[in-house]
């Protein structure tokens, strides 16, 4: 053993001397060629250790940001020989400006004493006509660079449709799309839609968003839907729909992941479920501002009894009864159904003969939305009443709506209803009685005048008045007392529910608990998505709860600034911190997905334990 020590000594003398060392040199990491107003990145890669790095003049183009630098190194030993691979990077953030040709001049840095450049690199900037832009490559070999393309992370909105007509509704669909990990999703701007009227018909999801996968311009992207809406033209024209703001993190790892050893630890611990270097980069995005067309509708065919129903649709009515007495309630029910503008279409208004009274139709619905728009059924439901008797003639019902998809106008009709009414007999109607189901508040016909009473009636004796007597007053002061108590008590809760940050911090454990029960159960399922959605909620809903922070600006940094204000130890803080790097990023992560759920689950007992002692 002790011989094995003494060579282990001896070898880390002269492991020095059998190191080789690349010739110093200045790689440029950029694209060849970029579109007018296109922010893009340009990278100074040096393979060795060096000192004083000089940018060079970036004449042609605007500064955006930078330098944003990092540095990797590794060894390798092959028969003997071993080598030091050092890279330090420098990135800068340039936006063109003109079209023409550009260079980028030579930078440099020194290297014992020695000075070494970069050669001159050329930048040709286009015009933006999508036909020539080039596919975008990283600047940055490293897996560390904080900046974020459009091409990788952006928001977008797509419309079911960009010309209907007057009254046909459209669907808007706002997406996210990635190509690196996101988090701490807020709206910043919500649309507005000025001369449309509009439904949110977004999937809630338990407040979770549902990913699936895309392939746009020959690139995956993880796309999750952030909401859905219908919206229905009221008027004619180009009409704008405002764009939509979102904040997000983009959160990239810093490990080098162009460096590969035969060292099986080194593997292990570049796995991103163990890597916490983690550069936090926030990103505002926007959809594109778009225009839909709406024409008006034709007027050429239009029938006298259109009402504005814009989609296809079927037409019929219903009644209950023809043959009844006077004063007995009958019910016509129209029904319309299919797709369309259904919650906005007027219903059409029966003609009744003048000895029926009518009253206010009752309206149901009964809409679902999908990707189409609207569609369902709509009934209106008139209770009416003969006042005489006699026979009686309800005329047909005419539905006309306009049909986009054969751009014509269409009308239905029903059948027409006759009537008869007979005398209603004493008893039977002839004091006023009405009854009827679909009208709970019609009960009796002038109810407020009854008939004299002309029987002779029995009078009986009235028992002791209840009034000031003994168990008159001590109800009075039981009442008093279980009032007073009753308001203390809600007074109390009133004061208790108003500290939100207090009920928030009572409740903090409560709920992560639930959390962990739901993901606890996911992880037993084996449902990776759910399980890490409910970790992430449970970690970062805790820490919100405990600390009284809105999700909205939580944060890694703001949680280290509010823990360590708490007087939290940094041992703590630091592990609270790396599990919610790890939720972020386990998904992300090769290898076995049942043990590092099974990790995480424990590492977040853990962590929710430890933090619920120190800031109670």
């Amino acid at each position: 053993m002790k011989n094995v020590i003494r060579l282990l000594w001896i070898w880390a003398f002269l492991f020095p001397a059998f190191v080789s060392a690349q010739e110093p040199s200045i790689k440029v990491l950029c694209k060849s060629q970029v579109v007018v107003g296109e922010q893009f990145q340009v990278g100074f890669e040096m393979n060795a250790e060096g000192k004083d790095f000089k940018a060079p003049d970036f004449a042609g183009f605007s500064l955006v940001g930078g330098p944003f630098s990092s540095s990797s190194s590794s060894i390798q030993m092959v028969n003997g020989s071993v080598t030091r691979s050092v890279r330090n990077t420098y990135t800068y953030v340039l936006r063109a400006e003109n079209e023409g040709s550009f260079k980028i001049g030579s930078a440099s840095f020194s290297v014992k004493g020695t000075t070494v450049n970069s050669e001159p690199y050329e930048v040709k900037v286009v015009a933006d006509d999508g036909t020539n832009i080039e596919e975008e490559q990283p600047v940055n070999k490293n897996n560390n660079d904080p900046r974020v393309s459009g091409k990788d992370l952006f928001l977008r909105v797509e419309p079911s449709k960009k010309s209907v007509c007057l009254g046909e509704p459209l669907v808007l669909t706002y997406k996210i799309y990635t190509r690196v990990p996101v988090s701490s999703l807020s709206v910043s701007r919500m649309p507005s839609y000025a001369g449309f009227w509009t439904k949110d018909i977004s999937d809630d999801n338990g407040g979770a968003l549902r990913q699936t996968t895309e392939r746009m311009n020959g690139k995956d992207y993880t796309v999750a839907e952030l909401q859905k809406v219908v919206i229905v033209p009221q008027k004619s024209g180009k009409l704008p729909i405002e764009t939509m703001s979102v904040e997000c993190v983009a959160q990239l790892q810093s490990q080098n992941n162009k460096r590969r050893s035969n060292d099986p630890f080194e593997a292990f611990f570049n796995d991103p479920f163990f890597n916490r270097n983690v550069v936090n980069v926030k990103k505002l995005l926007e959809t594109a501002t778009i225009s839909i067309e709406v024409k008006p509708l034709p007027t050429t065919g239009q029938p006298s009894g259109f009402l504005g129903a814009v989609g296809s649709y079927n037409f019929n009515a219903a009644i209950d009864k023809t043959n009844l007495k006077t004063n007995e309630a009958f019910t016509l029910t129209l029904t319309v159904s299919g797709t369309g503008n259904i919650e906005l279409l007027e219903m059409p208004t029966p003609v009744f003969p003048p000895d029926f009274e009518v009253y206010d139709p009752k309206i149901t619905m009964d809409v679902k939305a999908n990707a189409q728009g609207l569609s369902g059924t709509k009934k209106a439901e008139f209770l009416v009443i003969p006042r005489h008797a006699g026979d009686f003639t309800i005329p047909a019902i005419d539905f006309s709506f306009f049909n986009p998809a054969s751009n014509a106008y269409s009308t239905q009709r029903s059948n027409a209803y006759e009537v008869h009414v007979d005398k209603g007999a004493a008893g039977e109607g002839g004091e006023g009685a009405v009854f009827s189901s679909n009208q709970e508040d019609i009960k009796y016909l002038g109810s407020d005048i009854r008939h004299i009473v002309t029987e002779n009636g029995k009078l009986r004796p009235s028992k002791a008045a209840f009034f000031a007597s003994p168990l008159y007053f001590i109800l009075i002061i039981v009442l008093l007392s279980l009032f007073f108590v009753a308001l203390i008590v809600t007074k109390k809760r009133a004061q208790y529910k108003e500290n939100v940050t207090l009920v928030r911090n009572r409740q903090a454990t409560k709920v992560a608990k639930g959390r962990l029960k739901n993901a606890y159960n996911y992880l037993k399922a084996k449902d990776q998505d759910r399980f890490y959605v409910e970790m992430s909620q449970a970690l970062w809903g805790y820490i919100s709860d405990k600390l009284g922070i809105e999700r909205s600006v939580l944060s890694i940094d703001t949680v280290r600034e509010a823990l360590a204000g708490k007087g939290v130890p940094e041992d703590l803080t630091t592990q609270f911190t790396d599990t919610l790097n790890s939720c972020e990023f386990a998904r992300f992560a090769p290898g076995d997905a049942g043990k590092k759920m099974e990790d995480l689950y424990q590492q977040g007992i853990d962590v929710i334990t430890k933090a619920e002692k120190v800031l109670k």
